[in-house]
């Protein structure tokens, strides 16, 4: 593996899990920043449809995803986070998009989401699951 790839592995897992883990915690505590953009508050959630209890289980989710992101080894767990967190994101970006909010909503979710492909494009092969030959 490259250095440059390793580089930019560890950057977009960095960014992506201290994401995750904010709004994460976040989510948990149900509470809404001061001049933040609506999601992921109580506010937020109520704005886009979702009762306030999805708060709950995203947070736990999200926090589970940074573990298994950050841990080493378990190649196949952190498959399946990549893929949750992609489906969480894109769900995301598809709710915004649903209750037309204004593009610069769309934006911590985007982000978030080029930071989850970043990592798992670039991830080593050490937290690659191996596929068997038949």
């Amino acid at each position: 593996m490259k250095k440059r790839d390793k580089i930019i592995y560890w950057i977009s897992t960095v960014w992506l899990a201290a994401g995750m883990l904010a709004t994460g915690v976040q989510q948990l505590m149900k509470v809404q920043l001061e001049g933040a953009l609506s999601p992921p508050g109580v506010y937020g959630i109520i704005q886009l449809g979702y009762p306030v209890y999805v708060l709950t289980l995203i947070g736990v989710w999200k926090l589970l995803g940074v573990v298994a992101l950050l841990i080493p080894k378990y190649a196949l767990v952190k498959e399946w986070t990549y893929a949750g967190i992609f489906f969480l994101l894109t769900g995301a970006i598809f709710s915004h998009l649903a209750v037309e909010h204004p593009a610069a909503e769309l934006f911590p979710a985007a982000f978030l989401l080029v930071l989850t492909i970043l990592s798992w494009y670039f991830r080593p092969p050490s937290r690659k699951t191996t596929m068997a030959n038949p």
